[in-house]
């Protein structure tokens, strides 16, 4: 396991490289620079993250350089949940971007009013 209070990081990372540590743990926000898990095969997101970016730097973790094997990502998201909220979120988030940034996309995205407000809809019980 990896969060943010661990002192010693080259131990569990070299431990899981090896082989001899079957599942690694990683809080996103301890993964830091620098982490190259290509012992990986499988990543898995439970809890997202508002900023998609920083997802993705985990997924990629484990597909750096020396990676000889496929690499399945997982995002388990709760139906009704805040999380399913925030992945809603990264999309619009995502759609917004390439419509500010891709010729093809230019001008069809807007984020107004109505994509505020639902931030602040209730959760259905």
């Amino acid at each position: 396991m990896l969060t943010g209070e661990t002192k010693d990081r080259e131990t569990p990372i070299k431990a899981f490289q090896a082989g001899a540590a079957p599942i690694f743990l990683i809080s996103l926000k301890a993964g830091g620079v620098g982490l190259n898990l290509t012992a990986a095969d499988t990543v898995i997101h439970y809890d997202p993250w508002w900023n998609s970016a920083v997802e993705n730097q985990a997924t990629d973790r484990a597909h750096r350089l020396g990676q000889d094997k496929p690499v399945f990502v997982y995002k388990l998201i709760a139906a009704g949940s805040i999380e399913e909220k925030i992945l809603a979120l990264q999309e619009q988030k995502a759609e917004l971007a390439a419509g500010i940034l891709s010729d093809e996309h230019k001008g069809d995205v807007k984020f107004g009013e109505a994509d505020i407000a639902a931030l602040f809809e209730p959760l259905p019980v």
